[in-house]
């Protein structure tokens, strides 16, 4: 079934799709800048984008009981040290654990939001990550990541974040023990628009394909 779109904490979490008591849930994690402090806009296209990931997985699970829900940001960027988006993506998971329990959670996060998912993914509830376009600076923490599955998918024209990042932090994820695989995209760059219904699909296929493994 769908529910009406509801926001726990302003700014942290938004259930988009889901049953009454879910088993399993699909948390969304839109892009930003490196820096801003200023709230995301009413049209907040990093947030829009996502969107047809959300659809995806709702026709991909239809009468199962999985949630679908979406990160919310307080700011706009992951403002250094402060690592905001990491911050109300922990929120956004302690959300989801209050109203549903302890349910598996797989994050699929785009640019920024890959980024905080990555770094978030130690979390007891997360299964894995499928990071899209993913911000991976050099150096990223990956010990927490053992255990987990992560796909990191990336097209290497992409101009805004570097392929050869991503290929790195899986490398090192590896070493630290997570189950990690570098994905190269045909086509998309960093907006995924270009090809963008492989875009879905794979990333729906992945997101799905952890959870299963995980049960």
């Amino acid at each position: 079934m769908s529910v009406r779109p509801r926001s726990d904490a302003p700014g942290r979490l938004l259930v988009r799709y889901g049953a009454d008591a879910p088993e399993a849930a699909v948390l969304l994690l839109h892009g930003g800048r490196a820096d801003g402090l200023g709230a995301p806009p009413l049209l907040n296209l990093p947030a829009l984008r996502m969107r047809p990931f959300a659809e995806a997985v709702r026709r991909a699970v239809r009468g199962r009981a999985l949630l679908v829900a979406e990160g919310r940001y307080r700011y706009r960027g992951w403002n250094g040290d402060r690592a905001d988006a990491a911050r109300d993506a922990e929120a956004a998971l302690g959300g989801l654990r209050g109203r549903f329990g302890e349910i598996p959670v797989v994050l699929v996060g785009h640019s920024m939001g890959g980024r905080a998912a990555l770094a978030v993914a130690g979390d007891p509830a997360v299964r894995g990550v499928v990071a899209l376009a993913p911000w991976c600076p050099p150096g990223e923490p990956v010990a927490h990541l053992a255990g987990r599955r992560v796909h990191l998918l990336h097209d290497e024209t992409d101009r805004v974040t570097a392929a050869r990042d991503s290929w790195e932090f899986v490398r090192r994820a590896r070493e630290a023990g997570a189950d990690a695989t570098a994905v190269p995209m045909p086509t998309g760059g960093h907006t995924m628009l270009r090809g963008a219904g492989l875009w879905h699909r794979r990333a729906t296929e992945l997101a799905l394909e952890t959870l299963a493994s995980a049960r």
